[in-house]
C-alpha cells in the first residue's frame, strides 16, 4: 500500500516514513504543497498524510486542489494547531481525519487503519489461499502451518498479490503500490522479488501458489484459481493503455 506523507519538518518526515516503511508501507515524502500536487498527479496513492504548515500552498489548498482534481483517497491531515476552528476548516476543505501534533505514532497507525478501513482499502485480519494464510495485523505468513521468514518488503509484495488473489497482476501496479517513488522502472528488482517469495512459499510445496504470465504479469492462486490467459491479457493491455498517461508524464518529468 502507497502512502504520500507531506512535511516540510525533515526530522519528523525521517520518523514517520521509517516508522511507515517498518510497517509494510511504501512511502513517498513531498516538502512543499506544489510537490505534493505534483506527486499526486502522476503517482497513484492509496492515503495521504498531510501537515497544514507547508510551504505554498499550504496544507488546506493542497487538500481542497486535490478534491477539486477528482483525487479520493483518504486525506489525514497533522498540524501543530488545535483550534477547533482549524479542525473544521481542514475537514471542510475535503480532509477525512484530523490529528494534532505532537501525536503518538500508534495513533497514527490506529487512524489510518480506521481510514483505509471506511473508504475499503485495508486488508482483512487473515488472507487464506489454499494453505497460505496470511496475519495481516502480525504481518507474517504461514504455508502448510510452516512459518514462512519473509523481509518486510516480500511480505508486502506477497500481501499485494494475495489481495489480488486469482487474478493477475501487472509489474506496473506491483511497482505502483509496493514501491514508492525511488523504484527504477528499467530494474529487475520485482523479478528478483517475486522469485524470493516464490521459493519460500512454494519450495516445499508440491503445489506452486505463485505463477508467472511470461509478458502480462503474476498470480496467486492455485491452479484451479487461475484466470483464462486470453481474457487476461486483453484486460492487462486495457488497463495498460488507461495507465500511459500518468507514467509518461512521470518518465519524462
Amino acid at each position: 500500500m502507497r502512502l504520500l506523507l507531506v512535511e516540510d519538518d525533515a526530522r519528523i518526515a525521517r520518523f514517520v516514513a521509517k516508522g511507515l516503511r517498518e510497517q509494510t508501507y511504501a512511502v513517498d515524502v513531498s516538502a512543499t504543497g506544489e510537490d505534493a500536487l505534483y506527486q499526486a498527479a502522476v503517482n497513484t496513492y492509496d492515503l495521504v498524510i498531510l501537515d497544514v504548515m507547508i510551504p505554498a500552498p499550504d496544507g488546506f489548498a493542497v487538500c481542497r486542489e486535490l478534491r477539486k482534481s477528482g483525487q479520493r483517497m483518504p486525506i489525514l491531515m497533522l498540524t501543530a494547531r488545535d483550534a477547533v476552528e482549524d479542525r473544521i476548516a481542514g475537514l471542510d476543505h475535503g480532509a477525512d481525519d484530523y490529528l494534532t501534533k505532537p501525536f503518538e505514532f500508534r495513533e497514527l497507525l490506529a487512524r489510518l487503519r480506521a481510514l483505509l478501513r471506511r473508504s475499503g482499502e485495508l486488508r482483512p485480519e487473515k488472507i487464506t489461499i489454499a494453505d497460505l494464510v496470511l496475519d495481516t495485523a502480525a504481518q507474517t505468513a504461514k504455508r502448510a502451518g510452516r512459518n514462512v521468514t519473509l523481509t518486510a518488503k516480500e511480505y508486502a509484495l506477497l500481501e499485494y498479490l494475495a489481495h489480488n488473489a486469482g487474478r493477475v497482476v501487472r509489474r506496473a501496479e506491483i511497482a505502483e503500490h509496493v514501491w514508492d517513488e525511488t523504484f527504477d522502472p528499467f530494474s529487475n528488482l520485482i523479478e528478483v522479488y517475486i522469485n524470493r517469495v516464490r521459493r519460500k512459499i512454494d519450495a516445499d510445496s508440491a503445489k506452486p501458489l505463485l505463477h508467472t504470465r511470461r509478458g502480462v504479469g503474476y498470480v496467486l492462486g492455485t491452479e484451479a484459481d487461475l484466470p483464462d490467459a486470453d481474457s487476461n491479457e486483453e484486460s492487462a493491455s486495457s488497463r495498460s493503455r488507461m495507465r500511459t498517461p500518468s507514467s509518461i508524464r512521470k518518465n519524462h518529468a
